[in-house]
């Protein structure tokens, strides 16, 4: 049997929990991520803020120019992880394998879970009726052939949608007199390139195939293969240690040149990744400092150490980095481990052979911790869990920059 895959699309995914939650906000150009005297960007919008043209990743200052009534909230990012859970629970009963590309997007390969289209089928209208029934949320979804039309055809009936491509020609039927960036492959800077060519449909890219395969190398080959509707690709559920780093920065809202406050801004960056580190059970080999000026340029740095996960060797990693970078304006900074290792992989430490080297360095963190908490007038040592829950952090970090002695 060929592959039958289904892509499950949430409708505006925070919004909608936020308007589930509140149903005053019903009907209102809802906007989450910053708010509008912030630093920062559109994290998601309802579809009445998109009547704006507010969409994902906009400058949270374009988006109130465009929408200067709408409702501007911070997002509660353990809310959405934990509907996000509770809906992967209700997508896997019917899935061999699931691919999640965020906490309100997935693959689910049924291929023989459902064992036929029909079942599908049935199987994906299950899938959107429960969503609802159980969550209260709309989602939209596609059943198809491959991931590339399962993900169009999710899109092609939003919001609140449902379609089917059963085969390549129906995909190709579909698509083909439609602008070049329907191929998931293809970004701004490939069309512009495209439409340099005289490329602008995906018929366009049938009938150029040579020239886009010499032009366009591998990246070619694979726009072409769409075009026919080839695609084979394998839904892949995702394994922690598949990940490349581990990481955690911050955008400050207004610039920093204490560097004292970054190395303070840096202990609580290496415990929030040691915390995500322990919970996917991985370590990493490096340790990586991140700054962006207030030019907006980006520097990173980084250091080879032994396998490791602990906050104090992460945070005295990156003060080292961090006394060697230009002394400028911050307007972020971050911290992570890379070269990640399951605990099968990773090599032995003295720290492992030497319980007293482990118990100094966490009496260093707890020192760092109480150091920052009179700094600070903050609770750090007891409070620490309630420190990374949501956006805490960010508006802990915030009270740190505002006071500061």
């Amino acid at each position: 049997m060929d592959q039958i895959i289904i892509h499950v699309d949430m409708d505006a995914f925070f919004a909608s929990v936020e308007i589930r939650d509140n149903p005053a906000l019903r009907g209102k150009p809802l906007i989450i991520g910053s708010l509008p005297q912030e630093r920062g960007v559109v994290a998601t919008c309802s579809y009445e803020a998109r009547k704006y043209g507010i969409h994902s990743a906009m400058n949270i200052k374009e988006a109130y120019r465009l929408c200067p009534y709408g409702v501007y909230m911070h997002g509660s990012y353990e809310k959405y992880r934990a509907v996000s859970n509770q809906l992967h629970e209700i997508w896997n009963e019917y899935a061999a394998a699931s691919e999640y590309i965020a906490l309100d997007e997935a693959y689910l390969d049924v291929t023989d879970s459902a064992g036929s289209w029909e079942r599908a089928c049935e199987f994906a209208k299950a899938i959107k009726r429960r969503t609802m029934e159980e969550q209260g949320l709309t989602c939209s979804v596609g059943v198809a052939y491959s991931k590339t039309a399962a993900k169009t055809a999710s899109e092609e009936k939003k919001p609140d949608g449902y379609f089917e491509i059963p085969t390549a020609e129906n995909f190709v039927n579909l698509i083909i007199d439609r602008d070049v960036r329907v191929l998931y492959t293809v970004g701004a800077k490939t069309a512009e390139k495209l439409n340099r060519a005289g490329i602008r449909t995906v018929r366009d890219i049938r009938d150029h195939s040579e020239e886009i395969l010499r032009r366009f190398g591998k990246q070619g080959q694979w726009m072409v293969q769409l075009a026919f509707g080839i695609d084979d690709r394998k839904v892949s559920p995702y394994k922690p240690e598949d990940a490349k780093s581990i990481s955690r920065e911050i955008t400050f809202q207004e610039n920093v040149e204490d560097f004292g406050l970054l190395e303070d801004v840096l202990l609580l960056l290496a415990i929030s990744v040691e915390r995500r580190a322990e919970r996917i059970g991985l370590y990493g080999e490096g340790v990586t400092l991140k700054l962006t000026y207030t030019d907006m340029k980006s520097i990173t740095r980084s250091r080879l150490i032994p396998s490791t996960r602990s906050a104090a060797t992460i945070y005295e990693t990156a003060v080292r980095l961090l006394g060697q970078v230009p002394r400028k304006p911050v307007r972020l900074v971050g911290a992570g481990i890379y070269h990640l290792t399951g605990e099968n992989g990773r090599q032995m430490r003295i720290d492992d052979l030497l319980p007293e080297i482990q118990q100094q360095r966490q009496e260093a963190l707890t020192a760092g911790l109480e150091l920052l908490g009179q700094r600070y007038g903050l609770d750090f040592i007891g409070k620490l869990d309630k420190v990374f829950h949501g956006d805490t952090l960010y508006r802990t970090i915030e009270y740190m920059r505002k006071h500061r002695k």
